[in-house]
């Protein structure tokens, strides 16, 4: 497999050259780093938020959005669909670097993960990148800086000028959209940490409403995690039976039907104190190939009606 790095790093010139439309501005540092704010100081968009999910998927996945309602009411959905989830899904889109630096905070995902691959999931998929440039998308509420870069740049081992930060915020149209398209990451990091080979998953294809833009960060990340966990849909293509399938939905968790707001909340915002079953997709379909399809879990429109302030 060619470097997730190299055809992530295709996209962010793609979305340079449609920065304009995509609502999204594009900072090059004194380092030469680029960074492009895909949603704090601007805009965005959901186009902006398809884009970012391509970038973050490192291009590995399709992203589209449709319409469909929740609870009566229209809402935009997007789509995600790869068959390459170990790579795409598990080493690139998710987010699983935190960032603190000289007072920036930040949660980064995308294929520079792949270059530094401490996280488990990189042993269990066998991979680790090797590229010259350094792509990472970051949920914070400010433009990186200078120390961010040098910081990436020190961890993925490669020259500052080598890295590419997108920023985008959660309350923003780009945040919603991105975190919504993480449906099916959700289910496949779900199913890994249960103890199944995320190399025996096949193909998987997720959907999640976009959330209202919430006007503080703290509703925003409530909001989408809620858009996940109560309306997120998964359809996995597996290759071997597993005798845990059923605890892959958010539905079997102890936390289920409690607001993430709530939940949050009484763990002092601390998100490592949230037991990480609570992030997964409210109903998911796994078709072992030659073997039987499970469908497990339910969508949860009145909680759903209920964040949304529908």
């Amino acid at each position: 497999m060619e470097s997730l790095n190299r055809t992530a790093t295709d996209l962010v010139d793609e979305a340079l050259d449609f920065a304009d439309e995509l609502n999204v501005a594009a900072h090059q540092l004194d380092s030469e780093a680029l960074v492009v704010d895909f949603g704090v100081d601007v805009p965005g968009g959901v186009e902006a938020g398809m884009m970012l999910a391509e970038i973050q998927t490192a291009g590995l996945a399709t992203v589209q959005s449709t319409l469909e309602e929740v609870a009566g009411a229209p809402l935009t959905h997007v789509e995600l669909s790869t068959d390459h989830p170990a790579l795409a899904l598990l080493c690139s889109q998710k987010a699983g670097w935190e960032l603190s630096v000289d007072g920036f905070e930040g949660l980064g995902s995308g294929p520079a993960r792949a270059l530094v691959a401490e996280e488990d999931e990189f042993q269990r998929v066998g991979y680790k990148d090797d590229f010259e440039f350094a792509v990472l998308a970051i949920e914070t509420e400010e433009v990186p800086d200078e120390a961010v870069v040098e910081h990436v740049a020190e961890r993925a081992g490669v020259a500052e000028s080598g890295v590419f930060l997108q920023a985008f915020s959660t309350a923003s149209l780009t945040g919603s959209v991105a975190m919504a398209a993480r449906a099916a990451e959700l289910a496949t990091f779900r199913l890994s940490e249960l103890g199944y080979d995320p190399l025996d998953i096949l193909s998987v294809t997720g959907s999640a409403p976009v959330a209202p833009v919430a006007d503080d960060e703290e509703t925003a990340i409530a909001r989408t995690n809620d858009a996940l966990a109560y309306g997120g849909q998964a359809h996995l293509v597996v290759d071997e039976p597993f005798d845990r399938f059923d605890e892959v939905p958010s539905t079997a968790t102890d936390e289920y039907d409690t607001p993430f707001a709530e939940i949050f909340a009484d763990a002092d915002w601390d998100f490592y104190e949230v037991p990480e079953s609570v992030f997964a997709p409210a109903q998911v379909t796994i078709d072992v190939v030659g073997g039987d399809t499970h469908v497990l879990g339910d969508v949860n429109e009145e909680r759903l009606a209920e964040s949304f302030g529908l």
